[in-house]
């Protein structure tokens, strides 16, 4: 076992999360609630997980609402990111074109199983991935439309549509959205070993079986935040999307 669980495990995840609180803190960040309440959360869900998990895995329909309920938060909190006005339930199309299609794709290739323990990583990996993707685009391209306004208004002045001036200022700053996962890609195993590629190692697979692996979870990453950044670009421009 990895990481024996008892009141040693406490103590190893108490004192780094109290640190990160203090530090965030002591450097006026304004996050320092944020990170001890998510903290506090991330302990209560995967605790009701871990005990739920082996139930959903193995029954159609609590699999299926299970699978709901992680699109459902994903779309909640990528939309409260962006804005805090009722516009935020947009942020289920960046979310769900990016990730379904491709979950779906790979069902019917054959590489996904339809079974319960594969789906919930899987999906998961994917649509957090689409989180993030979403919340970075949407959050960089109205900042970015908010800091030059002056700019877009003048581009609508000479004859541009309100589209595609939005769309001329927001996209190189949305598109930085892209960059994490680029970066994970291009460096991995040089820099870091992600978590497939070490669930894989520890659950007994090969080293190659666990890097095949990896490598398709970080391909269809790409293709579903590529995906998500393009899209919640494309409503902030329409002006579907905005905090206005």
């Amino acid at each position: 076992m990895l990481l024996p669980v008892g009141p040693a495990l406490g103590v190893a995840l108490v004192v780094p999360l109290l640190f990160a609180v203090a530090v965030a803190a002591w450097a006026s960040l304004g996050r320092a609630r944020e990170i001890a309440v998510a903290g506090l959360r991330a302990a209560l869900q995967l605790a009701a997980v871990s005990l739920l998990i082996g139930w959903v895995v193995h029954a159609t329909g609590p699999l299926l609402g299970f699978l709901a309920l992680m699109f459902a938060v994903a779309v909640r909190t990528a939309g409260r990111r962006i804005t805090p006005n009722r516009t935020w339930w947009w942020a289920a199309l960046p979310i769900g074109a990016g990730s379904v299609p491709v979950v779906v794709a790979l069902l019917l290739a054959g590489v996904l199983p339809p079974r319960g323990i594969a789906l919930i990583p899987v999906v998961g990996i994917l649509v957090g991935g689409a989180l993030t993707a979403t919340v970075l685009g949407g959050r960089r391209a109205l900042d970015e439309l908010r800091t030059r306004r002056g700019e877009v208004e003048a581009g609508m002045a000479l004859g541009l549509l309100d589209r595609d001036a939005r769309l001329e200022i927001a996209r190189p700053a949305a598109s930085d959205a892209l960059l994490p996962g680029l970066d994970q890609t291009r460096t991995v195993g040089l820099v870091s070993l992600p978590g497939a590629f070490v669930g894989m190692l520890l659950g007994g697979a090969s080293p190659v079986q666990a890097g095949a692996v990896q490598l398709f979870v970080l391909v269809a990453l790409i293709a579903v935040q590529a995906v998500a950044v393009a899209l919640v670009l494309e409503l902030i421009a329409r002006g579907l999307l905005h905090r206005d």
